[in-house]
């Protein structure tokens, strides 16, 4: 099987990545910063020349798996009073929502040759049924992401290619803290199953890392 991963280099697509390797599948990683490694691409999602080194990369080959994991949660504790800058909006829909579509266009073909899924890691916190406040830009983010997956489902499905859209779990990492309920490997393992079981019978589903319909 061939995967591609975007921010395969820590956290949650670190741990996807080396599973994905450990059980030998091709597996193709994105990271920012300059790289000239075998089995990573270096690419910032929100760069101008990000699909053009997409489809460069993955070639004429079918595309089995995309995994659009790259992210970024740059307000968090901010307080409506003095937080959540104009320019912060801007970066995090530009890596959020606008790098995951930009990745999926540019990826498209490789995907509709493989009649490939698309796997979306959006976040508990896109649900407008859970909405105890704070966290704004990402929380309005993270819906964008779930609401591009559903429409992308949709929209795709003809072609053979199925999208899930997926709450990856409370993880300690850098951005869950280390408070938070699972490890990055209890994610990964289980994210994992979710991308192996994905067809376009559940194509748009909104799951958790275990398996649960959340709510939207």
């Amino acid at each position: 099987m061939r995967v591609l991963i975007t921010g395969a280099n820590r956290g949650i697509g670190a741990a996807l990545r080396s599973s994905y390797v450990n059980r030998g599948d091709d597996t193709l990683g994105t990271r920012r910063g300059g790289t000239e490694e075998p089995g990573w691409l270096s690419l910032d999602v929100t760069a101008p020349d990000a699909p053009t080194l997409i489809a460069e990369a993955l070639g004429d080959e079918p595309l089995d798996l995309l995994i659009c994991n790259a992210g970024v949660y740059l307000d968090k504790g901010h307080a409506i009073e003095s937080g959540y800058a104009p320019e912060i909006w801007a970066e995090t829909f530009a890596a959020n929502v606008t790098g995951v579509f930009q990745t999926i266009r540019a990826a498209l073909p490789a995907l509709q040759a493989a009649k490939g899924k698309i796997a979306i890691i959006s976040s508990q916190m896109a649900s407008d049924t859970l909405a105890p406040g704070g966290s704004y830009v990402y929380r309005a983010s993270k819906a964008a992401a779930l609401n591009l997956g559903r429409n992308l489902a949709s929209d795709l499905k003809s072609d053979g290619i199925a999208v899930g859209i997926y709450h990856p779990g409370w993880v300690k990492t850098d951005m869950g803290g280390s408070n938070a309920d699972i490890t990055v490997e209890e994610a990964a393992a289980g994210l994992l199953d979710r991308f192996d079981a994905l067809t376009l019978a559940q194509t748009g589903e909104f799951l958790t890392w275990d398996g649960r319909q959340h709510p939207f």
